[in-house]
């Protein structure tokens, strides 16, 4: 049996710099993880299958639709998985969570078996599979499952598949997300300007966690207005975290639903995660730290 976590991929800023003729957007994007995510399980089988549970599991498919059982037969290499995806994460909602999942599947596959217990360290030297081609494989899937995959922090530009690692200090955060999911097509297609100014070409190096929120504060996330049109409630949760005690930071994470609030100290953002559970049990809160959480994903 194999475990694999699969932490929640946040958009600190997401720039749309312009739209190729395929009609892929181009993107830059600084990216980070969380403490919070999926959970997965691999055990060997004579067929890959998926059964979705947790509290997030409604009308997420175990199909061939769910990207996490289509990553599994790609990275398969003759090996069958039954596959338990325990869904802590709305769908749907900005922060990656089928992208997340596709990696995780990927990742255990890729370690499942007598000879893969000892690769979970190195999985990324496996000598028939480099990161190059896992890569390209994974991208077929999605623009965000590369991304998903490193679960560290990055930049990411192109149409997703241009990474740069880019090392971050903690933050604490606090996620909320209405429950509205919203189509990531739709709110592209609601964007006024699809080519806007990307952050700057050299990033600076962040010293603080304050330094960092100071520096965020100058970007943007261009699909915020379009998805606050589609949908009201998004709004109405950036509203509420403005009023947030210490608050750094809100915005919203990806093409939406989910919004992030960012503190310096740990427990403000704890403090307010405790007050908008209670004040909202309607909406979806989660109280996290974004960091570099490679480690914690890699297969036990």
């Amino acid at each position: 049996m194999v475990k694999v976590f699969a932490p929640a991929k946040i958009n600190l800023t997401l720039h749309i710099t312009g739209q190729r003729d395929d009609g892929y957007h181009e993107i830059d994007s600084l990216v980070t993880f969380a403490t919070v995510g999926d959970e997965m399980l691999l055990a060997d089988a004579g067929v890959t299958s998926l059964t979705v549970e947790g509290p997030e599991a409604a009308g997420v498919p175990a199909d061939m639709d769910n990207l996490a059982l289509q990553a599994a037969q790609l990275a398969g290499a003759g090996r069958k998985a039954a596959i338990t995806l325990t869904k802590n994460l709305p769908s749907s909602s900005g922060i990656g969570g089928g992208s997340a999942d596709a990696a995780a599947a990927w990742r255990g596959m890729l370690v499942l078996g007598d000879e893969g217990e000892t690769q979970a360290d190195t999985q990324f030297l496996m000598p028939d599979i480099t990161l190059e081609t896992q890569a390209r494989a994974l991208a077929a899937l999605g623009a965000d499952v590369p991304m998903c995959m490193a679960s560290q922090p990055l930049r990411a530009q192109g149409i997703g598949e241009r990474l740069t690692f880019h090392p971050l200090p903690p933050l604490f955060a606090v996620l909320v997300n209405p429950r509205v999911p919203v189509s990531t097509p739709q709110v592209f297609a609601a964007l006024a300007s699809k080519t806007n100014a990307p952050m700057p070409e050299t990033l600076p190096e962040f010293q603080t966690t304050g330094a960092l929120i100071d520096w965020l504060k100058t970007q943007r996330n261009d699909l915020e207005a379009p998805a606050i049109r589609i949908a009201p409630q998004i709004g109405e949760v950036l509203d509420r975290l403005a009023t947030l005690e210490n608050l750094g930071l809100a915005r919203m994470s990806g093409s939406g639903a989910t919004c992030f609030a960012l503190f310096e100290v740990e427990s403000d953002a704890r403090a307010a995660a405790q007050a908008l559970f209670e004040e909202r049990p309607d909406w979806w809160v989660a109280g996290c730290v974004l960091h570099d959480m490679f480690l914690q994903a890699l297969p036990r």
